[in-house]
């Protein structure tokens, strides 16, 4: 510390204040909006600055011991209520401020002293343009990444690595900056630098790393995207050779219908006609394609799937009620009935496989209320089908489909739910439908 007036004392503690608040503001995720979030920070940086200068009048020698380590403390406790990332984030994000903290303060501090003989401006204009260069380079080149790595790091990093990066952080600064260290040769500057650089490459070095974990996950979920619509690709093929094939088969016997019919007639046999007319209605009838909703897309994904699950000895019952549009896009809807009907059936074949003589069920409903849209699906699965994170295990799903659930839920701020009732597998979800214009005249 350089001493000076309570003036001077003042200054350099707005400073650090402010520049603390705006490198934790750039890679944190507000909780309020901009005009709260600056009311808030004012007050509490003018409450806190008052402490800090009554402090530094009251006892100097204290004060310029540990100032910084309070203050920060104050800090990270406020901090922690001005953001909506989860507590262990914020943990780890209030510890990379402090190590930025300590930078400008260890560099305006070394500079003053080595360079301008302790003078206190030096110091003061150092803060301002250290601060200034940080936040330039986070702003510009490390925001939009350190806040995906952030969404990263809550879905992928354990709580015991975040404690050890928090504690390698913690052990750097507290070295750098241990008040009873006076003395300043070349060594205890090349031991400065020497930690930060460990310590900066360290925390680089994670952050590539759940960075790279991160978007290999994402890309993960878009190979199962692409194989649900192989898989789509594939029913709707199904679909088509079907009726390719009813239609050879309709030509064929069109023929001998024709035969028959000319033949009633040229004996005039009205009464054997009508009969056979009615027959042949009868049977037209019972191969019309099952009308499920309204819906053109969803009907079709649903009935190819009903097929398959018949094809497999699985009753199937459903429920569904659909306008022919929805202002939800059928890719979504798509993707999210079709892997739910895929893994129901999925799990069904699994407990055929394990015990042959016991029923399998799919259950089905999907209703629109008001805004929303509810989707339930239950079906027989075995007893020991695990959930993990509230999701399936991929062993028990086939591997593919719950990622893009999710995915898609989370594009229309769904809720979902997955659980395994003693041997009955439920998924349950609600999305929010888009409003229209016609929904808002």
């Amino acid at each position: 510390m350089l001493g000076g007036s309570v003036v001077i004392a003042f200054i350099r503690f707005a400073i650090s204040l402010a520049g603390t608040i705006l490198l934790y503001s750039i890679i944190s995720e507000p909780r309020y909006d901009k005009k709260q979030t600056v009311v808030r920070y004012t007050v509490f940086s003018l409450a806190l600055l008052s402490a800090a200068c009554i402090w530094y009048v009251l006892d100097w020698q204290s004060c310029v011991r540990i100032v910084a380590f309070a203050m920060y403390i104050c800090f990270s406790i406020f901090a922690m209520s001005m953001s909506c990332d989860p507590v262990y984030l914020s943990v780890y994000k209030l510890a990379l401020t402090f190590y930025l903290l300590a930078v400008f303060l260890i560099a305006g501090l070394e500079v003053s002293i080595l360079f301008f003989d302790r003078n206190v401006w030096a110091d003061i204009v150092v803060r301002i343009l250290m601060i200034g260069g940080i936040s330039y380079l986070l702003e510009k080149y490390v925001k939009k990444s350190i806040r995906e790595f952030s969404r990263y790091v809550e879905y992928e990093l354990d709580r015991f690595s975040v404690a050890v990066m928090v504690i390698c952080i913690m052990f750097g600064i507290g070295f750098i900056l241990n008040p009873n260290i006076t003395i300043r040769t070349p060594y205890r500057l090349i031991q400065i630098v020497t930690n930060f650089f460990l310590t900066g490459s360290l925390q680089l070095l994670v952050f590539r790393l759940y960075l790279h974990i991160g978007k290999e996950k994402e890309y993960e979920r878009e190979k199962q995207l692409m194989e649900m619509n192989q898989r789509l690709l594939e029913r709707n093929l199904e679909i088509l050779e079907e009726s390719v094939e009813a239609g050879r088969r309709i030509r064929h016997d069109v023929r001998h219908h024709n035969a028959v019919i000319a033949e009633y007639a040229r004996l005039g046999q009205d009464k054997e006609l009508l009969q056979y007319l009615m027959e042949y209605q009868k049977e037209t009838d019972s191969h019309i394609s099952e009308s499920i909703c309204a819906n053109m897309a969803v009907n079709h994904v649903l009935s190819a799937y009903t097929r398959k699950a018949r094809k497999e000895q699985i009753k199937v019952t459903m429920d569904v009620h659909l306008d022919k549009y929805l202002a939800i896009p059928n890719i979504d809807l798509i993707t999210i009935l079709a892997n739910a009907y895929e893994n129901a059936i999925y799990g069904c074949i699994e407990v055929k496989k394990q015990d042959a003589g016991r029923e399998c069920v799919i259950y089905l409903k999907i209703q629109r209320k008001k805004n929303k849209l509810a989707v339930f699906c239950s079906n027989t699965c075995r007893v020991e089908t695990e959930l993990k994170d509230g999701k399936p295990k991929p062993e028990f799903t086939g591997g593919i489909g719950v990622l893009s659930i999710i995915k898609t839920a989370e594009k229309f701020d769904g809720e979902y739910d997955f659980q395994n009732n003693n041997g009955v597998f439920i998924f349950r979800l609600i999305l929010n439908i888009p409003q229209t214009e016609a929904d808002l005249e």
